[in-house]
């Protein structure tokens, strides 16, 4: 079963199974149906709760007797057996075999000690093994898999439609790139949207500045001064972010991109291509895309490959290694940078 599923069915009135086996590798899944177990044990009078984190060097002896033990209280309790290595050895992997077995003589809602495994993700031999089937088939059994690349847009867009929120698919897209491999990075952005913006849909561009946001001085309000031509204001941004502390590979991700995209139009237009076109490909529109208009025209077009090489140099200086003709401190390159953009080039002198 996978875990939505599985606290689907715990959300519905019902017996609990006497045995649960949630086995998986996604801290928030994983953790997501455990506590949807715990809440919904609780409210079925198991008001107890013992865990026990084992490995193969453990004391198992207790186990059996924790899982047979009668309160004097007459209080149901919940065993949580937590295994983070997934190798019980073979003392351990006899008792978790005994506790499938006891879970097969006990029928669902009349355990006085409600069992739940809690197991990492295990390769095919081990759940061949004789302590695995032994354990789980009498078990309820939640497969907890890693949400992949693909799957993580939808992912997302269903997180959203639990909060009665909505956002367009290359948005999800995009959140989906920005937290990859992070479900509880995700979780976090999806419940701050929830705060941030009211119920359906949430443009684009409003999701992108609360998902990076960065209090008073943000990547966007930078990116946004630089493309208009404030250099003022680009350099006080810039300041800003430093003096709170701001993460520098963040700051530049975000001039960084834009430099990128900027460069990538530039040349569409050169050859002639169809730029507004390309625009909406690389999702720029509404007030980007006059700031973008603004910057193509200020910049001279055989500019843009050096700033992008400046923006390959400031990555470099950030990593700790030295550029030739770059100054040491990255922050002051990040400045150069964006201020090669902001002031503009008028010359077809291409610069360093």
């Amino acid at each position: 079963m996978d875990p939505d599923r599985y606290i689907q069915q715990l959300s519905q009135p019902g017996a609990l199974a006497s045995l649960h086996v949630l086995m998986g590798d996604e801290p928030l899944l994983v953790a997501e149906a455990g506590d949807a177990l715990r809440v919904s044990a609780q409210r079925a009078g198991y008001a107890e709760r013992r865990t026990l984190v084992l490995d193969a060097r453990s004391d198992w002896s207790a186990v059996l007797a924790d899982a047979q033990a009668v309160s004097l209280f007459g209080d149901k309790r919940l065993l949580e057996i937590k295994l983070p290595g997934g190798k019980p050895g073979k003392v351990g992997g006899d008792m978790l075999a005994r506790l499938g077995a006891l879970a097969a003589q006990t029928p669902p809602g009349e355990a006085e000690t409600l069992m739940a495994v809690h197991l990492p993700r295990l390769d095919r031999a081990t759940r061949e093994s004789k302590w695995a089937q032994g354990l789980m088939q009498s078990a309820l059994v939640v497969d907890i898999q890693p949400i992949d690349r693909s799957r993580l847009p939808a992912w997302i867009g269903a997180r959203l439609a639990r909060q009665h929120q909505r956002t367009d698919a290359e948005t999800l897209a995009w959140m989906a790139d920005k937290v990859e491999g992070n479900l509880l990075a995700a979780h976090q952005e999806i419940l701050k949207l929830g705060l941030l913006y009211p119920e359906g849909q949430i443009d684009g561009q409003d999701v992108e500045r609360a998902v990076l946001n960065v209090a008073r001085y943000d990547v966007f309000g930078l990116r946004d001064a630089m493309l208009a031509g404030d250099t003022a204001r680009t350099v006080r941004m810039l300041e800003g972010l430093r003096a709170e502390g701001e993460a520098l590979p963040l700051v530049l991700w975000a001039v960084g991109e834009e430099v990128r995209i900027l460069a990538r139009l530039a040349q569409a237009r050169q050859n002639g291509q169809d730029v507004g076109g390309l625009m909406r490909r690389l999702r720029v529109f509404g007030a980007h895309e006059k700031l973008a208009q603004q910057a193509l025209a200020r910049v001279a077009p055989n500019s843009w490959p050096a700033a992008v090489q400046h923006a390959h140099d400031v990555d470099r200086l950030i990593k700790g290694l030295s550029v030739p003709g770059r100054l040491d401190d990255p922050w002051e390159e990040m400045l150069r940078l964006a201020l090669r953009v902001a002031a503009g080039r008028t010359s077809g002198r291409q610069a360093a």
